[in-house]
């Protein structure tokens, strides 16, 4: 048994102060338990607006023509007129790549 006096005031205050910390703890527990539940609930809300928000990536010049309109094919003329364009293209950049040197330096 406990004795009476000093020694036990000072057990049974300890006691409480460990109990009072416990439930001030469980409090904070239960609040900080129920604000993560509404702010999971909040983003799914936002995500749930903003994929219904996000436009598609495919820009509106490919989206299938209305009314029936076609849209025209190119000629073979013109395709090939284009990559031979494409590719006189290509031998310039590399080239002025070439010629620039490993010296510069590229700052981003």
């Amino acid at each position: 048994m406990w004795p009476d006096g000093p020694l036990a005031d000072m057990s049974n205050n300890r006691v409480e102060q460990l109990e009072s910390t416990v439930s001030e703890l469980e409090s904070t527990v239960t609040g900080l338990t129920e604000e993560l539940i509404e702010a999971k609930e909040r983003i799914r809300v936002l995500e749930a607006e903003l994929d219904a928000d996000t436009p598609t990536r495919v820009p509106e010049r490919r989206a299938e023509p209305a009314d029936g309109d076609e849209t025209p094919e190119a000629e073979p003329d013109d395709v090939a007129e284009a990559a031979a364009d494409a590719e006189d293209e290509a031998d310039t950049s590399s080239d002025e790549t070439e010629d620039s040197g490993s010296d510069d330096i590229i700052v981003a």
